[in-house]
């Protein structure tokens, strides 16, 4: 993972001139390969609350760090190698994916139970992606042959609205 100097700016602190200035949301795009290990989900919720007032995505920190340290934890917990966690900002939403070492099951009835057990563990994942307009999901178009894909989209203008334990969502 490689984090610019911009990522040490106060979120407050006014853009530097030079190579010390704010990065734009556009320029969001972070992986990290992390062990799937107890400490795994923390380190991700660090690296996201970190980076995203970097961009200037402060109002979406809340939001995103729950969603990060749930689907991390729910990689970590089926998989017994790696997770690999990626963040972007594209047309104007976050976008989380996380890919873990579980293969997807080629039986259907074995796939359904799989794909049930990750929906159930990711319960407090959707009320906070429901609650901020976005979408989440298991598989999809760029499904790995080695391991389980996750992904959320989170549209800024949802997300930077979300409150943590607030109940009048979902």
């Amino acid at each position: 993972m490689h984090l610019d100097t911009a990522s040490c700016q106060s979120p407050t602190a006014a853009p530097a001139a030079g190579p010390f200035r704010q990065a734009s949301p556009e320029e969001l795009a972070y992986s990290l390969t992390l062990p799937a290990a107890p400490r795994s989900p923390g380190v991700a919720r660090a690296v996201t609350r970190m980076v995203l007032p970097a961009h200037g995505l402060a109002g979406a920190t809340d939001a995103a760090v729950q969603v990060v340290g749930e689907l991390t934890a729910c990689a970590c917990r089926f998989s017994v190698t790696d997770v690999y966690v990626s963040l972007r900002h594209r047309d104007g939403g976050l976008r989380v994916t996380v890919y873990d070492g579980h293969a997807r099951h080629t039986n259907a009835r074995l796939g359904a139970a799989c794909d049930l057990r990750r929906r159930v563990s990711l319960r407090v994942l959707d009320r906070v992606v429901r609650a901020c307009r976005g979408e989440w999901g298991i598989g999809g178009d760029r499904e790995s042959s080695t391991g389980t894909r996750m992904w959320a989209v989170l549209p800024y203008a949802g997300a930077s609205g979300y409150l943590p334990g607030d109940r009048t969502y979902g």
